[in-house]
């Protein structure tokens, strides 16, 4: 039986997290997977939206299990949250993630609950989680580097005009056909893991897993060849949707842990399932995407870079491994810093692309400053809160 104090308490904490998943689906997970293609006119703004809802809402349910308990578990070391603490780290994120949509700024989202849940987990007496944070550290320094390094990179290939378009974009679809045939889903692994396409399907190949993952990568290569040789206008467009609707899912799987991560060590006093957490999460996401993301997505298309199709490719093939990889490792990922890197990068790939700088300063001081702010801000406000119910 779950006594009424501790079921109110978690209520008000899961207001909190619905709050912080509005948030993040106005901001962040909201904004940033569709914003080259619509930077590239291959979809509207209030489309972008609409579809980055359902898709995030389906990357929550079916790839937010490893960063959520790795946010609710594993950034503090010898303590839990408490559902007090859940409250003030949510609220102080969310509020700052909410400022930074109305002011058209993109605070990275993982930075201020990163910090947040730090700041109200100190504040408990907990000890910090040092080899935690040396892998978020590295993927968040790493990022910048990696992400723009691979859509520059990219992007110079597609420019090249001794490889044919036809070819280069046919080899790029078929690299990320193998990333999906690899990543894993909760519905295709049995109870409490996750499974593959590429396991799944490797069951019944000569050559197992890696045999699935290369036939999967072969056949969406000669897909979109064929689609290039009868249609390269329209294929070229379907592709940059595809893969803005990849980045989506994944931005789903991962950004539901920074709302719902602080409620996951309140689920055994409560008797909730991570399933049921994990789908109200997602619909925290998709209302944050229907209501505050066209902003948002209108300031990362038109702001930061005049991206064509071709870049804009670039820029979320890059985006969607690293989003996989920040999923797979259960590693908190901003997905402002992942996509904005590389819409920079494929934009210098053409001699700067319209690419801001002034703008680029302030997103970069609004991440850092983020951090630093929801770590004291969250310290500061539930120390106060303590001393006073004391």
């Amino acid at each position: 039986m779950v006594a009424t104090g501790t079921l109110l308490t978690f209520v008000v904490a899961a207001v909190a997290s619905l709050f912080m998943a509005w948030a993040i689906g106005a901001g962040s997970s909201g904004s940033t997977p569709f914003a080259p293609a619509v930077g590239a006119n291959a979809i509207s703004v209030m489309r972008a939206g609409f579809l980055v809802g359902l898709l995030g809402f389906a990357g929550a349910v079916l790839q937010g299990a490893n960063v959520t308990e790795a946010v609710g578990t594993q950034l503090i070391s010898g303590v839990s949250l408490t559902a007090t603490a859940a409250i003030v780290g949510l609220l102080t994120a969310a509020v700052l993630v909410a400022i930074g949509v109305f002011t058209g700024y993109p605070i990275a989202t993982a930075f201020t609950v990163t910090g947040a849940v730090v700041g109200v987990g100190l504040a408990l007496g907990g000890d910090p989680a040092w080899a935690k944070y040396r892998q978020i550290a590295t993927l968040w320094v790493l990022t910048p580097f990696v992400g723009g390094g691979a859509a520059y990179a990219t992007a110079r290939l597609l420019r090249l005009p001794s490889v044919p378009e036809r070819y280069a974009i046919a080899g790029l679809g078929g690299a990320v056909g193998a990333l999906v045939a690899t990543i894993e889903f909760a519905l295709l692994g049995p109870a409490g893991e996750g499974g593959s396409i590429a396991s799944t399907l490797g069951t019944a190949v000569p050559g197992g897993t890696a045999a699935a993952a290369v036939g999967c990568a072969i056949l969406v290569a000669a897909v979109l060849f064929r689609g290039l040789v009868t249609d390269p206008e329209t294929t070229q467009r379907r592709f940059l949707l595809s893969l803005g609707g990849l980045v989506a899912f994944s931005a789903g799987g991962s950004q539901v842990g920074l709302a719902i991560g602080p409620l996951v060590p309140l689920l055994d006093d409560v008797s909730v399932p991570l399933w049921a957490v994990l789908a109200g999460g997602g619909f925290g996401l998709l209302l944050g995407s229907w209501t505050g993301a066209p902003r948002m997505i209108k300031a990362l298309a038109q702001d930061y870079s005049s991206l064509g199709p071709r870049r804009s490719i670039a820029a979320l093939i890059p985006s969607f491994a690293i989003a996989q990889a920040a999923v797979a490792f259960g590693i908190p990922v901003s997905f402002n810093e992942i996509v904005v890197s590389a819409i920079i990068g494929s934009g210098y790939a053409a001699g700067g692309g319209g690419v801001s700088r002034r703008k680029m300063a302030y997103t970069v001081l609004a991440w850092a400053g983020s951090l630093v702010l929801a770590f004291a801000l969250s310290y500061g406000v539930f120390v106060a809160l303590d001393a006073l119910v004391v």
